[in-house]
């Protein structure tokens, strides 16, 4: 028995050892190096030199970067309720009314994916522009005599992340919802539960772990995009994302740029523990 208990940890090693060396090479160095940067000192020029600067993170405190900071966050809260809103009634009927037609629909949803997602956002580019094709229907149709302001506000990176987004939530919400035992409905049919008491009450608890999911794969990379923004909101929409972009590229304050990316990855990390911890880490287990 000991044999065999020490055979299989030395199998379990050989499996979790490239693993292992793949992420510590391309997650946890490149998350030292950026940590160190953070710390260091800008050249006039380009470049770092690797010091202790505490200085690049008090400057984070900058009453304009934290206004930056809480817009990155709102604009990002709100693309995840807006695609739970908009993705869960689509999962809900896949798993429960597609059911010939599932294999379709769920390949529908990943169409995008084949898509670059900067061609997807140019795209945007193109249907909000002011002789774009949503301008050219609303003119059409009466509702403006000239071309409305659709490009470069808030609500055009919205629209933005909707849509690039919403296939994490809907996949995730799809995979928890097809677990369901249809016949928890039917008890609660029985019991006298109407729709919406059965919904609330039984189907929609039982698939929090996709709403969890969905929730964590949307906010992440809403919180830190950049592409998005710089296309749909240009200087008037500024993102956290865009901010560290511009200071490894034109501002090349690679040390701010670097205590950024840190103090962003510290609060999402903060974020996605306040939300679980909120949600209940007992609906983590049928994730």
């Amino acid at each position: 028995m000991g044999e065999k208990g020490r055979g299989w940890n030395l199998g379990l090693a050989g499996l979790l050892t490239p693993v292992t060396i793949w992420l510590g090479l391309f997650f946890l160095i490149p998350l030292l190096l950026i940590l160190a940067y953070s710390f260091g000192t800008s050249g006039v020029y380009g470049g770092i030199t690797l010091g202790f600067n505490p200085g690049n993170y008090l400057k984070v405190f900058d009453p304009l970067y934290l206004q930056i900071i809480g817009r990155t966050f709102f604009i990002a809260a709100l693309t995840t309720l807006l695609c739970l809103a908009l993705g869960y009634p689509l999962a809900y009927f896949i798993v429960f009314k597609g059911y010939r037609r599932r294999n379709l629909l769920i390949l529908l949803v990943m169409v995008p994916f084949w898509t670059s997602l900067l061609i997807r956002a140019y795209s945007w580019v193109v249907i909000l522009s002011g002789n774009g094709i949503a301008n050219k229907f609303l003119q059409f149709i009466g509702v403006t005599d000239e071309p409305l302001t659709l490009i470069f506000t808030p609500e055009a990176v919205l629209m933005g992340m909707v849509y690039s987004y919403l296939p994490f939530m809907i996949l995730p919400l799809y995979a928890s919802l097809e677990k369901f035992d249809t016949r928890l409905k039917e008890a609660a049919k029985d019991l006298g539960a109407s729709r919406w008491q059965t919904f609330w009450r039984v189907t929609f608890p039982l698939s929090m772990p996709g709403v969890i999911a969905g929730s964590i794969l949307v906010f992440i990379p809403s919180a830190g995009e950049f592409v998005i923004p710089q296309l749909l909101g240009g200087s008037r929409t500024v993102m956290t994302g865009t901010l560290i972009q511009t200071q490894f590229g034109a501002a090349r304050d690679w040390a701010f740029g670097s205590a950024l990316s840190v103090m962003l990855a510290v609060l999402l990390l903060a974020a996605i523990l306040f939300y679980v911890r909120r949600v209940g880490t007992d609906k983590l287990e049928g994730m």
